[in-house]
C-alpha cells in the first residue's frame, strides 16, 4: 500500500499496489500494521455501505460529536465518487481545511478520515457504491452534519448536486460548539 499524507491533519490517501496477471490483480486494502505503524486506526467496529443509484447523490456532511468520534477508511467499490473531508477540529494545524479526491472503483484508492473530520461525497457516475470501516459504533444521538455547500469551507464540487436527502439538505452551516 502506498500512503499519501493530504493537506488534512491525520488524513491519508491510500493506493492499493496491485498483483497483476492474465487473471486480473490481487491487492491488499488493508494491513492492521502497516496502519498502527502510522498512528491511524487499525481496527474497525464496524462496515458500512452506501449504495447510490444515481449520479449527482451527494451525501453529507457528516460526523459524530466526542465522545463518538469515528476514524473511517473509505473505499469505492463500484463506480466513482468526489469523496470530501473537511477539518472541524478547532485546535488542528488544518482546521477550516478541505481536501477532495476521487474515488473510484477503477482507480482503488481509499481516504483514511481521523476522528473530528467531517466527511461527504458525490457520487460522479449511477450505481456509486462507498465501503465504510468505522472505528467506532454508531450513535444516533451524536450524529451531526453541516450543510454541503458552506461558504465558510468554500469547497468546490466538480458540479451541483441533483440528490439530497431531506436531511442533508435542511443542515445548517457549521457550528464549531456543535462537534463535542
Amino acid at each position: 500500500m502506498i500512503f499519501t499524507a493530504c493537506p488534512i491533519a491525520g488524513a491519508w490517501l491510500i493506493e492499493a499496489e496491485k498483483s497483476t496477471d492474465e487473471r486480473g490483480f490481487f491487492a491488499r486494502t488493508h494491513c492492521a500494521a502497516e496502519f498502527a505503524a502510522r498512528g491511524l486506526c487499525s481496527i474497525y467496529r464496524q462496515s458500512s455501505v452506501s449504495h447510490n443509484m444515481k449520479r449527482g447523490t451527494l451525501r453529507g456532511m457528516h460526523y459524530q460529536a466526542r465522545p463518538h468520534a469515528e476514524a473511517k477508511l473509505v473505499r469505492c467499490t463500484a463506480g466513482a465518487a468526489y469523496d470530501v473531508i473537511v477539518d472541524i477540529r478547532p485546535a488542528s494545524t488544518s482546521f477550516r481545511g478541505w481536501y477532495g479526491v476521487e474515488l473510484s472503483a477503477a482507480n482503488g484508492c481509499a481516504l483514511y478520515i481521523p476522528e473530528g473530520v467531517a466527511h461527504g461525497f458525490l457520487s460522479i457516475d449511477d450505481a456509486t457504491e462507498l465501503l465504510y470501516m468505522i472505528s467506532a459504533d454508531y450513535v444516533a444521538e451524536a450524529a451531526r452534519g453541516f450543510s454541503w455547500n458552506d461558504a465558510a469551507f468554500g469547497i468546490r464540487w466538480p458540479f451541483t448536486p441533483a440528490i439530497l436527502s431531506a436531511r442533508d439538505a435542511g443542515y445548517p452551516d457549521f457550528a464549531p460548539e456543535a462537534t463535542g
